[in-house]
């Protein structure tokens, strides 16, 4: 299992990826090095990956799973309530590709600020 790094400075959070096109797509593209942006309890940052929405995208997260939003291209990594969420769900703005996991606790991203450099590599 293919599993990646993503270093944003202060925290790095390590995820093993999953066996999808978008997985493999972002696989192909690293490394990558992005500014964040936050909305809610969610870190997203544009990367430079294309590719469409898959069969089993959803908007609706469980902390720790690691999505590629196509409408960005962005990936999205929520870790609590966004604006939009209901309840205490993690709602990301549109249907997702979820192409990863993440190996330890996502709220550990929420001191992450906006502008904040991330940069993911592969680590095997």
């Amino acid at each position: 299992m293919t599993r990646i790094r993503f270093d944003f400075g202060a925290v790095s959070l390590d995820a093993s990826l999953l066996d999808t096109p978008t997985a493999s797509a972002i696989t192909a593209a690293l490394p990558i090095t992005s500014s964040v942006l936050t909305w809610g309890e969610e870190v997203y940052f544009e990367v430079p990956v294309r590719t469409e929405r898959e069969q089993g995208a959803r908007a609706i997260v469980t902390p720790g799973e690691i999505a590629y939003w196509p409408d960005g291209p962005a990936i999205a990594i929520g870790f609590g309530r966004t604006p939009i969420s209901k309840g205490g769900e993690t709602r990301l703005a549109a249907p997702c590709n979820v192409f990863a996991q993440a190996a330890s606790d996502v709220k550990a991203l929420a001191g992450i600020a906006a502008g904040t450099r991330v940069t993911v590599t592969r680590l095997d």
